[in-house]
């Protein structure tokens, strides 16, 4: 796992590293069952403070991309059928939200595409 921390980004180190993790997760470079490393471990070769890993390891824990098995570590899970679920439900969320506010489909789907572009580049 090669993790790299930007002090000069925008993002807050912590969401540098989950989103980092995440990434790695959903592309396959991290396989499901790969044994992250502890978060004192992690934070020490990043030269981060634990709590920051602890949040992050916490975040990618909520969004189904590892799961803790107490003393026996933390693991990439089987999340891509979980993540597709919540991505899912938010999508749903969205849905509910727009028509309520009175968006047609096309000024829906324009407020998505705005939105995706600003998260991932216009790439």
């Amino acid at each position: 796992m090669t993790l790299k921390i930007h002090i000069d980004d925008s993002a807050p180190p912590y969401e540098q590293v989950r989103a980092q993790i995440s990434e790695q997760a959903r592309s396959g470079v991290l396989p499901v069952g790969y044994r992250l490393p502890t978060v004192r471990g992690l934070a020490e070769s990043l030269g981060l403070a634990a709590n920051t890993v602890a949040k992050a390891y916490r975040a990618l824990e909520g969004d189904g991309v590892i799961e803790t098995r107490g003393r026996n570590g933390t693991y990439i899970a089987a999340a891509g059928s979980a993540a597709e679920r919540e991505a899912a439900a938010a999508a749903q969320a969205y849905v509910e939200r727009v028509r309520r506010l009175g968006l047609d489909e096309n000024a829906a789907l324009v407020a998505v595409r705005d939105a995706l572009r600003a998260a991932y580049g216009d790439g």
